[in-house]
């Protein structure tokens, strides 16, 4: 049974990916969380009913800043992207020091390193836990499932660095703000939705569309573990250039940019992070 009131928690609430609030994805961060249990924070992510809600904890490793444990309405996540940049903006606004130039980040998927570049927060993309072309059954349910027919898609790979994600490439923006997907027919499967943007229609403000379709049925705002996985597919392929940015959210009302960079062998996804509640939650 969840104890109602017994314990108080310092507590933020963040908009990521976006120098604007309200414009990017927003996460929900508990600091200080080590008493909870695993059955109350998922009672509290479930209330929130935000696409992720985090807790910050003391470490268990030696080589990380702190831990983070990762939950959506429904499940604990090894791994995201937006909890990530959020999880860290809260950890140094709370009095957080890095022991060297990166910080540090523990959770279920490893250690991330995550750097700061003026007020900018990246992280180090995961290696990938899934990659290659997706199944022939399963993308003709993705085809189904985004009203296209095989020849909309032009590629499509998985790009699962956690949460499952997989991704198809289209040929413009148009194409995948036009998508109004059967939820349904997707269900269970975590569907990105990549094309490029053309500066003559589009303007220069991003280099890629970026769209989130979840398991549960809704579509993300702004996604750091998707971008990650397109991104090391992408540029892998030669598809991408080294360095671009990525739009997100549109279809939502969202300004969500994601910015990638390819540093030696690694990329980095970043993005702005704004604080936007401040209080105390008693759980």
């Amino acid at each position: 049974m969840v104890r109602h009131g017994n314990k108080k928690f310092s507590f933020q609430q963040v908009d990521v990916f976006s120098s604007k609030a309200l414009l990017g994805n927003p996460l929900a961060v508990v600091i200080g969380a080590d008493s909870l249990t695993a059955f109350e924070m998922a009672a509290f992510a479930r209330w929130t009913n935000l696409s992720e809600t985090t807790f910050l904890l003391q470490p268990r490793s030696a080589d990380a800043d702190y831990r983070v444990r990762i939950f959506t309405p429904v499940a604990e996540l090894p791994f995201a992207g937006h909890p990530t940049l959020g999880s860290c903006h809260v950890w140094l606004s709370s009095g957080g020091s890095p022991r060297s130039g990166d910080i540090v980040q523990e959770c279920e998927a490893g250690l991330i390193h995550i750097r700061r570049d003026n007020e900018r927060l990246s992280f180090e993309a995961p290696e990938l836990r899934r990659s290659g072309p997706v199944e022939l059954d399963i993308l003709t349910r993705v085809t189904k499932g985004l009203r296209l027919t095989s020849e909309d898609i032009i590629d499509a790979n998985w790009v699962d660095n956690g949460p499952g994600w997989l991704a198809v490439l289209l040929r413009s923006r148009a194409d995948v703000l036009a998508l109004r997907p059967d939820f349904t027919v997707l269900s269970g499967l975590r569907v990105g939705v990549v094309a490029p943007w053309d500066p003559t229609k589009d303007g220069r403000d991003a280099d890629f569309e970026v769209r989130a379709f979840s398991a549960a049925g809704f579509e993300d705002p702004v996604t750091g573990s998707l971008n990650a996985g397109v991104a090391q597919w992408l540029i892998g392929n030669g598809s991408a250039p080294p360095s671009y940015i990525a739009s997100q959210g549109t279809v939502l009302g969202r300004e969500g940019r994601v910015h990638v960079e390819r540093v030696e062998d690694q990329i980095w996804i970043g993005g702005d992070v704004t604080t936007c509640i401040e209080g105390v939650a008693a759980l």
